[in-house]
């Protein structure tokens, strides 16, 4: 075993085992924090030397499938991204989470390690683990102040509307075993027959429940009960990115059925505009980017339909820096105002210029402002949706304007003067809240460079195996027009706030009425099933055989006479049973 090797156990067993250590001793204080950033680091230097050996490890676990790990490309681009905003969100929650700490930090690093462990799973044995643990840790943190009973709701309906969509997973897995390909990832587009299509439908579901892209969205609005920097890893760099990763991952499935590639592309095309006017309707700061995630990451989503997986990775680790700092900043405020509503937050900006200038990175990266990076990740995507369909770059579009449109709004909010003096008091912001929300804004503004050339060339050979479509300096100019100019008109005249988006779309009641009802209902059932019958059964048996233990000791008196008695009615017994079988 090389050197290299270790490195990729060690990435996904290092926080695994100390956020297991943490949760044990929940009452570690603030030395679980020390212990937290400093494995984090860890794991950031891990993160590169897997990036840069890209080992591949594995260990028997069935017939047929091993437990293996493995960094590619795809994986090589991504895990320092996940590793590093980790880092970031830890340190910010030094000093925004106060009490409870040793819990929060041990299910912090335990989440990160399933994404890690999603990142680089080579076989569904170890996606399926890392699926079942991300979800489960997600559950934990979104109910984490769970003396509140709307948050440990808000957790369940995340958790459940998930858990359904997760189940396309476990037909994928049965689908692949019957198709005679095994279990490994890079096998799944040779599953012979029609099992091909069901692997495809399963992993699609999956993926879009995870990704909350349409009609799984809801429950991301729901996930915002959390504490700030739940959501800030959440919804940037782990469990929601984790679902348009898995799709890039499975992208040569995808193309190979026919139709599940067009469906991918449709479903984050279509995803990103209605979510993005959802957005747009938004006066929560929070529910706003929510809502922004799943507009963001639908175009990920997208891109593994189109092929362009380069620009998918790109989309992706440029859209968690941004997104994370913008989380990050709308948790500050909220401990340093204590509201998060855009209503309340007028000029905040103002009043704590460090975290008002990087969350407008931040949000100018959203609108797609050049040179800032989502400008080049989303244009790289609607390069390759030009290629395919004149329709659904048009669709994309739309959507790249809507997110200048929200992007918009919220600087409005944040740097307008409101128009009477606020003269609340407000808490200063520590060095623990602003120092990641620097270093994520840097990324929000560069990590455009890795669609640009030449690194976009290199990355477009090392992940697709092939050079793919490139937007064209023409098209960048035009976005770039495109984003300034519906920023500076919603800077100018607002913006409209559609009031059929604002309920999210209805999504709630759906998200209750079909999926969450049913799940509690049947699970009560089974409930009383387990009570009333299997308990009820077995309590009928201990009675039985306690009334049979009880007859059985009455002929035990001690009196010999009994016992004679007893004896000749048996032997008597047995005399007539021999003569009436003759």
């Amino acid at each position: 075993m090389s050197m290299a090797q270790p490195s990729l156990w060690l990435l996904v067993g290092v926080p695994a085992l100390v956020g297991g250590a943490l949760l044990l001793y929940p009452r570690a204080g603030r030395v679980a924090a020390a212990i937290s950033v400093s494995t984090s680091a860890v794991v950031v230097g891990l993160s590169i030397v897997v990036a840069l050996t890209r080992p591949a490890v594995g260990v028997a676990f069935m017939a047929g499938a091993d437990f293996a790990l493995r960094a590619d490309a795809l994986a090589a681009t991504v895990v320092p991204a996940v590793a590093a905003v980790t880092l970031l969100v830890l340190l910010f929650a030094v000093g925004d989470i106060r009490s409870a700490q040793g819990r929060f930090h041990g299910l912090m690093l335990v989440f990160a390690a399933a994404a890690l462990l999603t990142a680089t799973a080579a076989t569904l044995p170890a996606l399926l683990l890392a699926w079942e643990v991300m979800g489960a840790a997600s559950y934990a943190l979104i109910g984490f102040w769970w003396r509140d009973e709307f948050r440990v709701s808000a957790g369940l309906t995340a958790f459940v509307t998930t858990r359904t969509a997760d189940l396309g997973l476990y037909l994928a897995a049965g689908a692949a075993l019957a198709g005679g390909t095994g279990l490994t990832l890079a096998g799944l587009p040779a599953t012979t027959g029609g099992w091909r299509h069901v692997v495809a439908a399963g992993v699609l579901v999956a993926a879009l429940g995870k990704a909350a892209q349409l009609p799984f969205s809801f429950w991301i609005s729901r996930a915002m009960e959390g504490p700030s920097p739940v959501s800030a890893l959440l919804h940037s760099a782990a469990m929601v990115a984790m679902g348009g990763y898995l799709l890039l991952r499975a992208q040569p499935l995808l193309a190979a059925t026919g139709w599940a590639a067009t469906a991918a592309a449709w479903a984050g095309a279509v995803t990103a505009v209605l979510l993005g006017a959802v957005a747009v309707a938004q006066r929560d700061l929070k529910q706003l980017l929510a809502a922004s995630t799943v507009a963001q990451l639908a175009f990920v989503v997208m891109a593994a339909g189109l092929g362009a997986i380069s620009g998918g990775a790109a989309q992706l680790v440029a859209h968690a820096a941004a997104k994370a700092g913008l989380f990050l900043a709308a948790g500050a405020w909220l401990s340093l105002v204590g509201t998060k509503q855009l209503d309340d937050l007028w000029g905040i900006a103002r009043r704590q210029k460090v975290i008002g200038w990087c969350a407008t990175v931040g949000a100018l990266s959203l609108a797609g402002v050049a040179p800032l990076s989502l400008w080049a990740t989303k244009d790289t995507i609607l390069a390759a949706a030009l290629e395919h369909s004149l329709w659904l770059y048009l669709v994309g579009l739309l959507a790249a304007a809507l997110s200048a449109g929200y992007a918009g709004k919220v600087l409005v909010v944040i740097w307008r003067t409101p128009a009477r003096g606020d003269d609340r008091e407000m808490q200063r912001s520590n060095i623990f809240q602003q120092a990641p929300l620097v270093i994520l804004a840097g990324g929000a503004a560069v990590l455009g460079v890795l669609v640009l050339p030449p690194l976009g060339a290199v990355l477009s050979r090392a992940v697709n195996n092939s050079t793919t479509a490139h937007a064209t300096a023409a098209e960048l100019a035009g976005s770039a027009v495109l984003a300034i100019a519906v920023v500076a008109a919603v800077l100018r005249w607002g913006v409209p706030e559609p009031r059929w988006a604002r309920a999210w779309l209805g999504l709630e009641r759906a998200t209750h009425l079909l999926v969450v009802t049913p799940t509690l209902g049947l699970a009560h059932g089974l409930a009383r099933i387990d009570s009333r019958g299997i308990d009820g059964a077995v309590e009928a048996v201990a009675a039985a055989t306690r009334r049979l233990g009880e007859l059985a000791r009455r002929p035990q008196a001690g009196l010999l006479h009994r016992y004679y008695i007893a004896g000749v009615v048996v032997v008597v017994a047995l005399v007539l049973l021999l003569a009436t079988v003759r």
